[in-house]
């Protein structure tokens, strides 16, 4: 069998991640957009807007009403920057820690229903190291 060509791969690889992605985030029950800050807060600490707005690629004034929804939610909260007295912090609540780590559950609890029902043993080992050459390339 020909080793495939990397560019056909990548093609391949792509549409498929794609794929993936987006039915493993039919299962997410807070959206994408906040989702994605409430990791940010707990992979990286307590934030300001603006940092966080630079983090997601968003206006400032965007990032402002993301962040008041998530307070409204009790998800997030506000604290006093500890050497700047005009910023503030948002970091997250424990509702928000909890609800974050919920929304990890349903994806991950999908996804392994997904590879047990539908992949052999073999093919499963298959995926476990694709898993790590997938990081390989992200790391690039």
């Amino acid at each position: 069998m020909p080793i495939p060509e990397p560019a056909a791969v990548a093609t391949e690889l792509r549409t498929a991640m794609g794929k993936l992605t987006r039915r493993v985030k039919h299962e997410d029950r807070i959206p994408l957009g906040q989702a994605s800050v409430l990791g940010t807060l707990d992979r990286n600490g307590a934030m300001t807007t603006s940092d966080l707005a630079a983090d997601q690629r968003v206006r400032p004034q965007s990032m402002a009403r993301s962040v008041g929804l998530l307070m409204e939610q009790g998800l997030v909260v506000r604290r006093a920057h500890p050497t700047d007295g005009r910023k503030s912090l948002v970091e997250l609540s424990p509702a928000g820690q909890a609800a974050l780590e919920a929304e990890r559950g349903r994806r991950a609890g999908w996804l392994a229903q997904a590879i047990e029902l539908e992949l052999t043993g073999e093919e499963r080992e298959v995926l476990a190291r694709s898993a790590a050459l997938m990081e390989r390339l992200a790391a690039r």
